[in-house]
């Protein structure tokens, strides 16, 4: 149960240490359909060849092997929310895109996917989320944080397709616009 005033969140990297509180975050159904935040990694194909406990357990070896592929967010200690970001080439749907096709060569790192549990939604926490994941980056030796979010034509958005973010809570946590892959996808930036 969410809390009556704004939650504050903490932010970890997602790692060994942290691989319960991604579970008990994403549930059983692995977040939204079995994904585990596994699309942006793989064929279509392959995506739906391991959805469900498959994509679990590839993500699974992905932090076991020592690969950070997102950071979580906390309220009062309980895992509530996902951003996933990693240098853009840890993404093969990105190169496979036509959408969010690269902008120019300069190394980014990108934000591709959230998820919150559903009490904590529509409270401003995803502008949290970007600012920790932008953090995080940072510390890693990131100086452009790339995202593909949503714009919607319609407000409010079904929660089913915002998983890429919403445009205004990355324009709230200091985005810009630097392309524009489709009308309702901006690619956006921090940093240069």
């Amino acid at each position: 149960m969410p809390p009556s005033r704004k939650p504050k969140l903490t932010i970890h990297p997602l790692t060994m240490d942290r691989w319960d509180d991604f579970v008990e975050l994403f549930g059983t159904r692995g977040a939204c359909g079995g994904c585990w935040c596994m699309t942006p990694r793989l064929t279509r194909r392959e995506y739906e060849a391991n959805k469900g406990a498959g994509n679990k357990r590839k993500m699974k070896a992905l932090v076991r092997k020592g690969q950070v592929p997102g950071v979580l967010g906390y309220c009062d200690g309980a895992p509530i929310g996902w951003c996933s970001i990693e240098p853009r080439e840890s993404f093969s749907a990105l190169e496979r895109s036509r959408v969010c096709k690269p902008v120019d060569d300069k190394p980014v790192w990108s934000i591709v996917c959230f998820f919150l549990a559903k009490p904590y939604r529509r409270q401003g926490l995803s502008r949290q989320l970007i600012k920790g994941a932008v953090k995080y980056a940072r510390s890693r030796g990131a100086r452009i944080v790339e995202a593909y979010p949503v714009e919607p034509k319609k407000d409010p958005m079904p929660e089913v397709f915002a998983y890429h973010g919403i445009a205004a809570a990355f324009r709230k946590a200091g985005f810009r616009e630097v392309a524009r892959g489709s009308e309702t996808r901006p690619i956006m930036r921090k940093g240069r």
